[in-house]
């Protein structure tokens, strides 16, 4: 499991257009690397605009975005689309990072317990290094931006 003090995987999967993403492509930027359930759901939407409508505040701070979730390939594209994301989403149907990163976790609704993706979010420094972890309850979807700038 990935922890603060790790550094983030060299290659981290592949994108929604079928593009390798590695740790070096952002050398020299800090990423906010964002682990989420499920495209085009509620929060999921609501955490991806946020993103999306502070990018150039992250940018400026030195923040590159990078999406996780276990959708497709196709998925992906489409909510990438829909939303005009301008950061890549990285297909993880396999599940290797979500083990990898730890946000393969029990979870419980209405009283049903099952295996999902916690929300979160890591934060590392220019050299891929975890510097923060924002994990669960403690992401809010609406104000995610706010979270990485201001945390």
């Amino acid at each position: 499991m990935i922890q603060i003090g790790d550094r983030i995987p060299e290659i981290l999967g592949i994108d929604q257009d079928g593009n390798e993403v590695k740790r070096d492509d952002y050398r020299g930027r800090k990423i906010a690397l964002y682990f989420y359930p499920k495209d085009n759901t509620s929060g999921c939407t609501a955490q991806a605009c946020s993103l999306r409508d502070s990018h150039g505040a992250l940018r400026a701070a030195g923040y590159e975005i990078i999406g996780v979730s276990r959708d497709s390939a196709k998925s992906h594209r489409n909510f990438r689309e829909k939303y005009e994301l301008p950061f890549p989403l990285i297909v993880d149907e396999d599940m290797r990072l979500n083990e990898l990163f730890g946000v393969w976790v029990e979870k419980s609704m209405y009283g049903r317990k099952y295996m999902g993706t916690e929300r979160t979010t890591f934060l590392t420094d220019e050299e891929g290094i975890v510097t923060r972890i924002i994990r669960g309850k403690e992401v809010k979807t609406k104000d995610h931006a706010d979270q990485i700038l201001n945390g």
